[in-house]
C-alpha cells in the first residue's frame, strides 16, 4: 500500500472513530437526564402523544416538549405528525450503538460474576464452626 493510501485510510478510520465516539457520547449525555430515560421507557411500549407523556411524567407540556426536542435531536425519537397531533416513537438505533459499546464491559462483568459463583460454590454450606458470631 502506498504511503499516501495508507495515510488516507488512517485518516478515514480516525474520522469514523471520532464520529462514533461523539455519537455514543452524545447519547450518554442525553440519557443522563432521568425524565428523558422515563420518556424512552414509555415509548418502548408504543408511540405516544405529547399529552400522554406529559401526564405520565407529571411535567408541564413545555417541559415535556423540551425533553422531546433533545431526544429528537439526538436521534432517539422521531415525530410523526397526524393532523393536529404529534406522535412520538422510539428510534432504537442509537441505543444499539450504546449497547455495542457496552458489550465488552458486560463480558468483563460476566467473567467476574462467574468467578464469584465458582468461589461461592467452593465455600462450605452452613455457618463456620470456628466463628463465634453466627448471625
Amino acid at each position: 500500500m502506498t504511503t499516501w493510501l495508507a495515510r488516507s485510510v488512517h485518516a478515514l478510520v480516525v474520522i469514523f472513530l471520532v464520529s462514533y465516539v461523539w455519537k455514543v457520547s452524545r447519547t450518554f449525555d442525553v440519557l443522563a437526564e432521568p425524565a428523558r430515560r422515563q420518556i424512552l421507557d414509555l415509548l418502548r411500549g408504543r408511540p405516544r402523544l405529547v399529552g400522554e407523556l406529559t401526564e405520565a411524567l407529571g411535567l408541564s407540556q413545555p417541559g415535556t416538549s423540551k425533553h422531546l426536542k433533545v431526544l429528537r435531536e439526538a436521534g432517539l425519537v422521531r415525530v410523526r405528525p397526524e393532523a393536529q397531533r404529534r406522535w412520538y416513537e422510539l428510534r432504537p438505533e442509537p441505543l444499539a450503538e450504546v449497547d455495542d459499546w457496552l458489550a465488552p464491559y458486560r463480558l468483563l462483568w460476566a467473567h467476574h460474576l462467574d468467578e464469584l459463583a465458582r468461589h461461592l460454590d467452593r465455600m462450605p454450606d452452613g455457618p463456620d464452626p470456628d466463628r463465634e458470631d453466627h448471625t
